[in-house]
């Protein structure tokens, strides 16, 4: 690890990725179901949008292709992830975002923050609790400078208590690991071997905890990449949700609700007993604070709002009438239930079947699926519906739902091809960019390079898998073919519904 770093890992970049609690329309949700005014932005609003730590950009970008009337900032401390971004925005013709290469512990008050604009959204995801002290002063810094008021904010962060009994996971996965001369991914492979190992030999405080038992079924199936930036840093520190906004009020930011939707609905959180005791007190922390004590949960995402006003039942259900959503599955494959963190939920068919086929053509608006003449149920409960559609990343909101496919998000979609598929695994769940949507959209790796191919005319499949075996490492035809069969039959469809083609 090189020393310029300060303890941060710098040797290996981070992976590519989007996380959907980034989008400016998922914040103004989290928002609204949290009982705060948020509004969400016009399909002609020249939004200012700030990423902080945005890696090799692609969620960025993928924001700037699918908003072209929005100017986007993007901020990373490392020159090798800057450099990648920049290049791949230009070969994607992308003119309304910036990328600064910038240490966010001293970013606030320079000549490169006065030139970024007042920010509408900012999100920094995996940062807050994977730097220094130094770094998160900075961070609330810049914030209270360059965040509008009414401006809404995503942070996310390893929560505890429920990292409580596995700090020593992540502790004696770095000491061990650098025990190892060499690259960092080296170092936390050996670190993660040694982890096996232990466990296999029934470690007594490996195993009490959940979450080691959780992550050791997963591991070997995580980028040592993405393992060795979440784990190798010397600054790893789970937060308390209420110190996190201690320091957000510095910059005058509220915490309003959560960007993982379904927790601003205690139903699905926590257990009647639960909730009884939780009702005891109005402070919205302490609440939470509770909520925290009752789930398993590793990240939180929290949305703070500069400024927070409270909004009335009537208002809210108004905003969520209004908003245009679409569907992001077959109608035929919505399931009867889903899970929730209280546990199991049931989707009454007889309401949101009729709501699925009524989608499968395009996004429609809440109000209008809620009257619908055969859906039976709840029809003045706007909240449960995309609460639990969104909610379960089944459906997404829609910002144009009328809007063509853009000339920048076709050409930032088969940038994104070119490149990932180069990088990533073909099965990778990744994202489109989108105009209709306003938001990038589900997709995997593979996904995009089908319809890049179909957008080119060559899209049939034997075309198809004389390409991807010539760019990538695919050592099963038979399973490719059929990996591609379900791409063309299935998700270019949604993507078309989408207006990505």
């Amino acid at each position: 690890m090189s020393g310029w770093g300060g303890g941060y890992v710098t040797d290996v970049t981070y992976v590519t990725g989007w996380y959907r609690e980034q989008s400016p329309l998922i914040m103004v949700l989290g928002c609204l179901l949290g009982g705060v005014v948020a509004p969400m932005p016009g399909p002609d609003d020249a939004v200012s949008y700030l990423e902080l730590g945005c890696g090799h950009g692609f969620g960025a970008m993928a924001l700037a292709a699918s908003n072209p009337a929005w100017r986007v900032t993007a901020i990373d401390f490392n020159p090798a992830h800057i450099a990648t971004a920049r290049e791949r925005a230009a070969e994607a013709g992308l003119s309304n975002i910036a990328f600064i290469e910038a240490d966010l512990a001293t970013l606030a008050g320079d000549a490169d923050a006065r030139a970024i604009p007042m920010a509408d959204f900012v999100s920094l995801h995996g940062v807050w609790s994977w730097v220094p002290a130094a770094v998160r002063a900075g961070i609330v810094r810049l914030l209270r400078d360059k965040v509008r008021p009414g401006g809404a904010v995503h942070v996310s962060y390893n929560a505890l208590p429920a990292w409580g009994n596995a700090l020593g996971f992540q502790r004696l996965l770095r000491a061990v690991g650098r025990q190892r001369a060499g690259r960092s991914d080296r170092q936390a492979g050996e670190g993660l071997k040694f982890i096996h190992e232990l466990y296999a030999a029934e470690a007594l405080q490996l195993g009490r905890s959940y979450i080691v038992r959780t992550l050791m079924g997963r591991l070997d199936a995580l980028p040592l990449t993405y393992l060795t930036h979440e784990y190798m840093n010397e600054s790893w520190s789970p937060c308390f949700m209420a110190d996190v906004a201690e320091a957000m009020a510095d910059a005058k930011l509220d915490w309003a609700g959560s960007a993982s939707l379904v927790e601003n609905f205690a139903e699905l959180t926590l257990t009647e007993p639960q909730r009884a005791l939780a009702r005891q007190y109005d402070d919205p922390l302490l609440r939470e604070l509770v909520k925290d004590h009752c789930l398993e949960r590793m990240l939180r995402h929290d949305v703070y709002v500069r400024g927070a006003r409270s909004l009335g039942p009537r208002q809210r259900d108004a905003a969520l009438a209004a908003l245009s959503i679409g569907l992001n599955i077959p109608p035929q494959d919505l399931p009867l239930e889903a899970d929730f963190p209280a546990g199991k939920g049931e989707l009454n068919p007889k309401f949101y079947q009729p709501v699925a086929r009524a989608l499968a053509d395009g996004p429609r608006r809440v109000g209008e699926l809620l009257q619908l003449p055969d859906i039976e149920g709840r029809r003045n409960n706007p909240a449960e519906l995309v609460g639990i559609l969104v909610g379960a990343a089944l459906a997404d909101p829609v910002l144009r739902p009328s809007a063509p496919p853009s000339p920048a998000a076709s050409r930032f979609n088969a940038m994104a091809a070119r490149w990932l598929m180069q990088i990533e695994p073909p099965d990778r769940p990744m994202a489109a960019a989108s105009h209709r949507a306003g938001t990038p959209v589900p997709a995997s790796v593979l996904d995009l390079v089908v319809l890049e191919r179909s957008m080119a005319s060559e899209g049939d499949m034997e075309a198809l898998v004389r390409h991807v075996m010539g760019i990538a490492k695919v050592t099963d035809e038979a399973k490719l073919r059929e990996a591609l069969a379900s791409s063309i039959d299935t998700r270019l469809a949604r993507l078309r519904a989408a207006g990505v083609l």
